[in-house]
């Protein structure tokens, strides 16, 4: 199917031409005292605009595709402002996902709080992903960075990415680390160009699921720029509501708002989508739209002349034998 969003027209001038159907129709009516038939219109606009020679990157089936579900654990997704809780609320949602998903596609989980470890592998067991869903332990802090780093490794498992020696890095500067360091030792981390087809992350993706900015860790911001170089598109997902909810955490009360600028960036440098979850029905929707996007995947951009003329003859065909049936003649 191909994308509308994508479609352009090599010939654009002969869009004009649509405006002859109106005429038609006049005259028509003018000799048989009645309009045509509407099937018959629609058939010679779309002959009309496959003059133009239209053009759009068509969708295809994937036959295969990996997602890395990275979920935060930390201490504020046991706020109440999504109910049953955030967590509660995000198990949910990745259950009914995994359910839905189809026979190709492959998922793993990744979990995140001050540490980030991989939950499951990627996998087709439903069942194998429902147990690692379960009982998930909410712990303080939030490496969302550690978190998608985890989850590059297992997507990618002979792209060279060494994510405990970035995490270690980090670990011995005292915390996320300043752009200019990271950028540095990153750059080992990048894909080489004799390396693009065994390192390229085309039919993966992440889909990182938080309420807030990373706040331990290698930086966020960096770890979604090595997704990028790979090819890894990152769908973000804000869970929680700009109002927030008060929870204890350490003891001591807090407020712990939705804090969402971090994620729009990180789906923006993969060139994915960012989706805010404020409720249950809100969040299930999101997954339901995740799950379309992974089930294509874009080819290169195709003429579509043959398909939208074909179309367009069928239509008249049909109005012609209408016709015919009706009144003994075609037109």
């Amino acid at each position: 199917m191909p994308d509308l969003s994508s479609i352009s027209f090599l010939w654009p001038l002969m869009l004009y031409s649509a405006m002859l159907v109106p005429v038609f129709g006049l005259a028509y009516a003018y000799v048989t005292k009645r309009f045509p038939p509407l099937i018959l219109s629609l058939g010679l606009a779309m002959l009309c605009v496959a003059m133009a020679r239209p053009q759009a990157v068509l969708l295809t089936p994937l036959r295969e595709a990996t997602v890395m579900l990275a979920l935060d654990t930390s201490g504020s997704m046991r706020a109440k402002d999504l109910k049953p809780s955030r967590i509660e609320a995000a198990q949910q949602a990745a259950l009914k996902f995994i359910e839905s998903k189809p026979a190709h596609l492959r998922v793993g989980l990744v979990i995140v709080a001050g540490t980030a470890a991989l939950a499951q592998a990627p996998t087709e067991e439903k069942d194998a992903l429902r147990r690692a869903l379960e009982n998930l332990p909410l712990q303080y802090g939030s490496a969302l960075g550690s978190g998608l780093l985890i989850s590059l490794e297992a997507l990618l498992p002979g792209s060279g990415i060494d994510a405990q020696k970035i995490i270690n890095e980090s670990a011995d500067n005292g915390g996320p680390r300043k752009p200019a360091d990271a950028g540095k030792s990153l750059d080992a981390q990048k894909p080489k160009e004799t390396e693009a087809s065994a390192s390229r992350g085309r039919n993966t993706a992440i889909v990182l699921i938080s309420d807030g900015q990373s706040n331990m860790g290698p930086e966020l911001i960096k770890m979604a720029e090595l997704a990028a170089s790979h090819e890894v598109k990152v769908y973000t997902v804000g869970i929680g509501t700009p109002e927030g909810d008060v929870v204890q955490i350490q003891g001591r009360s807090m407020r712990v708002k939705l804090e969402d600028e971090a994620l729009k960036k990180v789906a923006n440098i993969t060139q994915a989508a960012y989706y805010r979850a404020d409720s249950t029905e809100g969040l299930a929707k999101i997954y339901d739209q995740l799950g379309y996007r992974l089930r294509f995947e874009k080819r290169a951009l195709s003429e579509i002349t043959s398909y939208l003329a074909l179309l367009g003859m069928a239509f008249i065909l049909i109005a012609c034998l209408r016709n015919f049936s009706r009144f003994g003649r075609i037109i």
